[in-house]
Formats: C-alpha cells, sequence, structure tokens
C-alpha cells in the first residue's frame, strides 16, 4: 500500500491554455508574469522580497520545464536546476468555466460538462424576486451590494453602513458564486453561515456553484479585515470523484483548508481547517503525520488566489510563492518509500491581468516521490488525468474521465 499527498497551489496557473480567447484570458499566464515582472524590479516590496523569482526546488521538480512546454518559453530571470528529479508535465482544463468546483472536481477525475449560471456583471446582480426571497426567509431589512465586486473593496465601500443598517453585503463575481459579507460581531457569524445555507437554496435553481460567506471583523473602512471562518456552500459533484472511490475502498481522505467545502463534504473522511498558507503547510504535514497506508491528503492552499491572484498583488503572490517552495523539503523529510506527492493548481489568477478575476491557463503537474523515476509527461489532455494518477497509484479502479501517468 501507498499514500498520496496532493497539493493545490490555488491559482497558480502556467498560461497557454488552448482555449483562453473563448475566455477572453489569451496570454494570460499567472507564473510567466509574475516571474517578468519580478525580473524586471516590478515585484520588490521593501521588506517582503526583491529581485527576480527564486523558487529553487519547485524548479529541480521540473517547474521551469513545465511552463516552457504550457506557454513557450522559460520564466524570465529564474535559474535553470541541473537536474530534475520530478516527473513533470502540464495540464488542460475540459470542464466549462474557470472556477474553484470545476478545477477541484475535475483534480478529482470528474469534469463538469454543464454550464453553470452566472449573475449579470452589471447592473443590479440579481433578480428582484431572489433578493426578496432572501430577506424574507433570512429575516433581514434588506440588502446591500447587488453588484459584481471585488470582495476587499465592498467591503470596504459598504461595511460601515452594513453595522448601521444591519443589511447583508450581496455580490458575485465572473465565477458561479453568490457572496455574502457581514461583520462577525455586529451580525454574528452563525447568523451569517444560517443565512448562506438559506441562500444555498434559494440560489439553486439559477444553477449556481457556490453560496460564500464572507465574515470580517474591524469597526471602519481602513480597519476591516476578513478572517479565516469563510465557510463555502457548494453543490455537489455531478457523479462520485476520486474521494468517494477511495472512501467505498476503505481509504481515509484527510481534506486541509476548504477541501471539505469544495466537494460539499462528500467523499471526506477528516476535515482540518486552518487560516494562510503557513498555518494550511503546519496542518498538512501533521496529516501527512497522521495519514496511513491507502490514505490521501488533500490539501488547498487558499491564499495564492484569495489574497494576491484577486487583489492583483504581483510582490504578494511571488512572495507566497518563494515562502511555499522554502518549505517543500519539510514535506520532503516525512515521505516513506511507496509515497506520492503530487503539485498542481486548479485554475490561473493572473495578477497582471485586467479585472480581478480567474484566468482561463493550464496548470502545472509535478509528482514525485521515493523510487519515482524523473521525466515529462507533456501536456496532459485533463487535469482528470491526476486524480487517475492517484487511484493507480493507491490502487483503487480507474474512473472513466481521465488516464494515469503512472
Amino acid at each position: 500500500m501507498a499514500r498520496a499527498f496532493l497539493f493545490v497551489l490555488d491559482s497558480f496557473g502556467v498560461g497557454g491554455a488552448p482555449d483562453a480567447a473563448a475566455y477572453g484570458d489569451e496570454g494570460a499566464d499567472t507564473l510567466g508574469h509574475i516571474a517578468e515582472f519580478c525580473a524586471a524590479g516590478a515585484g520588490d516590496r521593501a521588506g517582503l522580497r526583491s529581485g527576480p523569482l527564486r523558487l529553487p526546488n519547485m524548479s529541480e521538480l521540473g517547474l521551469m520545464h513545465i511552463a516552457r512546454a504550457a506557454s513557450g518559453q522559460f520564466p524570465a530571470g529564474m535559474s535553470l536546476p541541473e537536474k530534475v528529479y520530478g516527473v513533470y508535465g502540464a495540464a488542460n482544463e475540459i470542464s466549462r468555466g474557470k472556477d474553484t468546483p470545476s478545477g477541484h472536481w475535475e483534480i478529482a477525475g470528474t469534469p463538469v460538462n454543464f454550464d453553470w449560471g452566472y449573475f449579470p456583471t452589471e447592473g443590479d446582480a440579481f433578480p428582484p424576486e431572489l433578493i426578496e426571497a432572501l430577506c424574507r426567509d433570512g429575516d433581514v431589512p434588506g440588502m446591500l451590494g447587488n453588484c459584481h465586486a471585488s470582495g476587499t473593496e465592498i467591503i470596504a465601500r459598504l461595511g460601515e453602513e452594513h453595522i448601521r443598517t444591519g443589511k447583508p453585503i450581496c455580490y458575485t463575481s465572473s465565477d458561479s458564486v453568490f457572496q455574502v459579507a457581514a461583520h462577525e460581531a455586529h451580525f454574528g457569524l452563525e447568523r451569517l453561515l444560517t443565512f448562506c445555507r438559506i441562500a444555498r437554496g434559494l440560489v439553486d435553481p439559477y444553477n449556481i456553484g457556490r453560496v460564500i460567506a464572507r465574515p470580517f471583523i474591524g469597526q471602519s473602512a481602513s480597519t476591516f479585515q476578513r478572517t479565516g471562518n469563510r465557510r463555502d456552500f457548494s453543490v455537489l459533484p455531478p457523479e462520485p470523484t476520486l474521494l468517494d472511490r477511495l472512501l467505498q475502498n476503505g481509504r481515509h481522505v484527510h481534506a486541509v483548508g476548504k477541501i471539505g467545502d469544495i466537494f460539499a463534504h462528500q467523499g471526506i473522511s477528516r476535515v482540518i481547517k486552518a487560516t494562510g498558507n503557513e498555518a494550511l503547510m503546519d496542518a498538512s504535514l501533521s496529516a501527512i503525520d497522521a495519514a496511513n497506508d491507502g490514505d490521501l491528503v488533500f490539501t488547498n492552499f487558499v491564499d495564492f488566489d484569495m489574497n494576491y491572484g484577486h487583489r492583483r498583488d504581483v510582490p504578494g503572490y511571488a512572495a507566497a510563492l518563494e515562502a511555499f517552495d522554502a518549505r517543500l523539503p519539510e514535506v520532503h523529510k516525512k515521505l516513506k518509500p511507496g509515497d506520492l506527492v503530487v503539485l498542481t493548481a486548479d485554475h490561473g489568477c493572473d495578477p497582471t491581468w485586467r479585472g480581478t478575476d480567474h484566468t482561463r491557463e493550464r496548470v502545472p503537474v509535478i509528482a514525485y516521490g521515493p523510487g519515482i523515476r524523473s521525466r515529462s509527461i507533456g501536456i496532459r489532455r485533463t487535469y482528470a488525468d491526476i486524480g487517475e494518477s492517484i487511484a493507480r497509484h493507491l490502487g483503487v479502479a480507474a474512473g472513466p474521465h481521465g488516464r494515469s501517468f503512472l
């Protein structure tokens, strides 16, 4: 028996998606543009980082060669390793959309072959009948927002009015989402979660993928800050995923971070919550220690997307990548014979791109572990190849959508 550890660097795309133009993202390249900006000095921030992007551990696992295969060139200013030690390639997304559930479900062997529902990006986002039902069933005096917005911006703009009136801040994005921001103390965290559960049922007829609770604290626009008590209320995947197959075969799935929410807690044995990439890595290392033969540890490192990609923060994204890379040797030291580590992403979120939304990109696929021979696996047709490779490694039956690269 063996173990597997699947780490999703949320939004760490490598460009080159063949259908990027259909999403308005032709030329988007999260890794490539971060590296380019850093090489030009535009990734410097006093007290945080400076100079070219430095990811020596992931580079030795094939990241530079992945970037060239995916987008046609090595990232600017980054050093090439003398030798590559991992299995490396990139993967195309075949699911529709470029959102979190689609990417994660496809990674777990279940692509999304239907169209999500979306709210308008201009004018009022939500139909009057939905607002009326939400205010009535959610027992609130009204709603603020009702638009397409950045979460941090809309909290800064409407947070004080929210505290004064008790009206939740409701907004959407280019993803299939209904988001609700509310103050943890003035509105109440449990009340917010209850409101989002009600909203989950009310947006089902619109085929919306997620309702997201966005709690925050602070007393003014300058002090408002979102907390780690975010909660995603997702619909169920359209068919059983790798996680379900593992549970059916007596294995355990340790879900770290928001993985449990993304899969609507289906196929999950154990949920481990943590806030911030450093805490998520700590939790992942503890989960590796607790994992038995045949188990999967599945972690989403959300900071790349939430704190830096959406906020178009190149220095912050670069620093977070370098911090993650620096901790990979701690993972290496935990590995036993037969273990497999997979590093990938669920979509892109190029911090140099227009707007504040995800970008349609290929994602990196890095796999390594004791006894695993280094080689290129090229450009994979679908993210589902990742899940099928883990299924093969852990000895469970193959699914219908992907093909193992092991």
